[in-house]
């Protein structure tokens, strides 16, 4: 027998509220562009979430110049292959189209780049095998582009966590208990 056009809409959410339950029922509303700050806060996880993507393919590749790098810091392979896969996380994370996910991808990108900009003002020096301090800067823009992201979804982040540590606790999300605070 087969299903009326009118019925699809409502099987698959039906489907996605069985299978995804909470996904309807954002806690905050989907990003906006509509303000000037809603389109620099896009574009900043987004070419953020870009550069992190591109300096994949050296470090899964093994690239000589990503060899090189993880060799003076004494990681080679196992921090070149581990700080690629959080990258990886980190820039699905900020693509997400939830604020508290992205805002999460943010947080942990600052985690990860400033490891890379510590190790560059350490260890490797701003110009890394004649780069003219291209690496350098990308792990500046990275490190604002993320900064950017987390501040200014810092309240769904936060609400985020809230709400999973009263999850956690076995409270529903709302009904916490009053601080002692006036």
């Amino acid at each position: 027998m087969p299903v009326a056009d009118a019925e699809v809409p409502w099987i698959g959410m039906a489907l996605a509220s069985y299978w995804a339950p909470n996904m309807f029922n954002h806690p905050s509303p989907p990003p906006s562009t509509t303000t000037r700050a809603g389109l620099v806060v896009h574009v900043a996880r987004f070419a953020t979430a870009l550069i992190l993507l591109q300096t994949l393919w050296f470090k899964f590749t093994g690239a000589p110049e990503s060899v090189w790098i993880f060799q003076q810091l004494g990681l080679e392979p196992v921090g070149r292959i581990g700080s690629g896969i959080a990258e990886l996380v980190a820039a699905v994370l900020l693509v997400w189209p939830r604020r508290a996910v992205a805002a999460a991808g943010a947080v942990l990108t600052l985690g990860v780049i400033s490891g890379a900009i510590v190790s560059h003002l350490t260890v490797l020096g701003i110009e890394v095998q004649g780069d003219g301090g291209t690496l350098f800067v990308l792990a500046l823009i990275v490190l604002a582009g993320a900064a950017w992201t987390a501040w200014s979804w810092r309240v769904e982040l936060l609400r985020a966590v809230r709400a999973l540590a009263a999850q956690r606790a076995g409270r529903r999300p709302g009904s916490e208990v009053p601080s002692s605070r006036s």
